[in-house]
């Protein structure tokens, strides 16, 4: 097994167990012996409404000298371990939550592991219940939350909610026409939209690495309740998945050679190349409506994932439910950092302090034990955000800020970036091009890796300005500091000579040439002139006017492509310089644009071309990036 599935794999199972949190406190075989000797274990199968029995687990407090509030997590990922004599090593998000009491709850949703019935992936939201036996995820929740009120002792008729990543979407899918009971929920890092940014596809670009990286362990269907089922490591055969996935020359082929018909989804994927209703179905925000409970979302600005959803969860959740306690919390984490190690920093960049510590100790906690035992006040803002460039925990009572402005930075000849708009000037350049060629596509990472690394969204970016395909334009050394929250808009006037292209934006913080190295430097890190991403995106070129219904570039005729990249709090420190790369492949992390209008996913080997690519930035085509600044 290579060593990047080792650690992937590693990663997978500490984001569903929350082992990670023990580095805090106390060691592993104590915290277990405490799990043991304070709670007692009982097994379930709840019905649901439509018969179908849901498997779940519950650990009780064996002090019945006070009532405890509920606190569940339904996922597909397994309640392990299995059987009442059986215990993890911690209950809940952290050990703090073992330590502070909590009735804990897990369940297998319905069709996986060791529960009954279909599993369905992102299963959607029925708008209308016309029968009492119509479910989803909102149902079997609601099913689950009165069972335990009903059946469970000891308990203070209070229940929470909590989960990161795919447990999340079933939090935020769970407090729909939320249940009476739930008084506070915290989606993590949910999913909450598969075409327009997370995992799979960001704004219709296939994220070819990590869809293919999880689908060959993850989507392999069960075919009945079992408690091991088994979960595949791929083996690519090379470190380097820049090789292993150039040699794949059409997607047609992955289900051919590797998944031979046994992931039912990628075949849903490869049919689904549009916006149409079996990706609008798994939208939840929509959805997001009657939400009750105080809700506490939370994300990473380096979450290579579902930062996408983070951010959209609690945007809708403030738009369509507007008297609800709605709290956003957005650190410098990876996906799922928050709940393990002490987030001290991320890839090669510190931060100064121990945020995910932090998070777990002054936020988490204090936000379910107000809301569920009601015993203090937590005193949350409206968004509790790291901002990052600084390395300082910000509050503001709405997200973005109303002290924010909205500035535009535009592209100008000479690789410049401006804030100022391009002269009416006819002796420089009015655009810059280069050659994309899908057989030789800009790497995402400038290092050997596998699948999709997770730094990759906070990773040097020198390795891509030195290539010809991809643009370059920075600003001079800034005099002050340059502090950016919330969205950043992006407007392109651009041509190809073929008929459909990628397009690639990073904004990007360049560090002073004499910038220091780190004290202790065993990777040999060169920080003098290095070129942190701060947020970068991708669009479908055939996307730019319609998710539903593509349309192709009429080849050389200048367009304008608009996409808005997810929000960041960033300060560019003075004597540093801003600046923007813009490419048309960024691969293996996307899949190869055949840079002709087609479906993608049936696309032939001659498909595959070349194109000259422009990007204009005169006086009436004025690219440019629009971003909110703090004063």
């Amino acid at each position: 097994m290579h060593v990047s599935n080792i650690v992937h794999r590693l990663t997978f199972v500490t984001l569903l167990f929350g082992l990670p949190s023990l580095l805090v406190g106390q060691s592993s075989g104590e915290i277990a012996d405490y799990v043991k000797s304070h709670y007692t274990k009982y097994e379930y199968k709840v019905t649901m409404r439509d018969g179908v029995q849901l498997f779940t687990s519950v650990y009780v407090p064996k002090d019945t000298s006070k009532t405890y509030p509920l606190l569940l997590k339904r996922t597909p990922y397994s309640v392990r371990p299995y059987g009442t004599d059986q215990y993890p090593s911690v209950l809940g998000p952290s050990e703090l939550f073992t330590k502070d009491g909590f009735i804990f709850v897990y369940q297998d949703v319905r069709g996986r592991w060791m529960s009954e019935g279909k599993f369905v992936h992102m299963r959607p939201h029925l708008t209308t219940k016309t029968t009492k036996k119509q479910i989803d995820e909102s149902t079997d929740t609601w099913d689950t939350v009165q069972w335990l009120i009903d059946n469970i002792s000891n308990h203070n008729g209070r229940v929470g909610i909590a989960g990161i990543s795919y447990p999340g979407f079933y939090t935020a899918a769970g407090i729909i026409d939320s249940h009476p009971a739930i008084k506070a929920a915290s989606p993590q890092a949910p999913v909450n939209d598969w075409f327009m940014g997370d995992d799979w596809h960001h704004n219709g670009a296939f994220f070819l690495a990590h869809a293919f990286n999880w689908m060959a362990r993850n989507g392999r269907y069960r075919p009945e309740p079992t408690k091991n089922f088994p979960r595949v490591t791929f083996d690519y055969g090379t470190p380097d998945g820049y090789e292993f996935y150039s040699r794949i020359k059409t997607l047609s082929e992955i289900d051919t050679k590797y998944l031979k018909g046994d992931v039912h989804f990628w075949f849903d994927m490869m049919e689904h190349d549009t916006y149409d209703e079996f990706w609008q179905a798994r939208n939840i925000r929509p959805h997001l409506k009657n939400i009750k409970p105080a809700v506490m979302t939370v994300g990473g600005w380096f979450d290579a994932e579902n930062l996408f959803g983070a951010i959209e969860t609690y945007k809708y959740i403030e738009k369509l439910n507007p008297k609800t306690v709605n709290t956003l919390v957005m650190g410098p984490w990876r996906h799922g950092g928050w709940a393990r190690g002490t987030g001290a920093s991320f890839g090669d960049i510190p931060f100064n302090s121990n945020t995910s510590e932090f998070y777990r100790r002054e936020i988490e906690l204090p936000f379910f034990q107000q809301h569920l035992k009601q015993n203090i006040d937590a005193k949350l803002p409206e968004a509790w955000v790291f901002e990052t460039g600084t390395n300082q925990w910000r509050r503001f009572e709405q997200w973005p800020p109303k002290a924010a402005q909205p500035k535009s930075l535009f592209f100008h000849s000479q690789q410049k970036l401006s804030f100022s708009s391009p002269p009416a000037d006819k002796a420089n350049a009015q655009y810059d091009q280069y050659v994309s060629d899908p057989q030789k596509p800009v790497p995402y990472m400038g290092e050997i890796v596998t699948g999709m690394k997770a730094e990759y969204l906070i990773a040097d970016q020198r390795f891509a300005a030195r290539r010809p395909d991809v643009l370059v334009y920075q600003t001079e050394i800034l005099e002050h500091d340059l502090t950016i929250i919330g969205p950043i808009e992006i407007e392109l006037h651009v041509s190809t000579s073929g008929t459909d292209s990628d397009w690639v934006v990073k904004l990007i913080d360049v560090y002073p040439d004499d910038f220091p190295n780190p004290e202790d430097n065993s990777r040999e890190i060169q920080m003098g002139s290095y070129q942190q991403l701060v947020r970068g995106d991708v669009i479908r070129g055939k996307f730019r006017a319609s998710f539903e219904t593509p349309k192709p570039f009429v080849p050389d005729q200048p367009t304008v492509v608009r996409f808005t990249m997810p929000d960041t709090h960033h300060c560019f420190r003075s004597d540093h310089r801003l600046m923007i790369q813009v490419q048309s492949s960024w691969f293996p992390l996307v899949d190869r644009n055949p840079q002709k209008f087609c479906d993608i996913f049936k696309a032939s080997t001659e498909d595959y071309q070349s194109a000259v690519q422009r990007l204009f930035h005169s006086s009436d085509k004025p690219s440019h990036i629009k971003v909110l600044v703090l004063p």
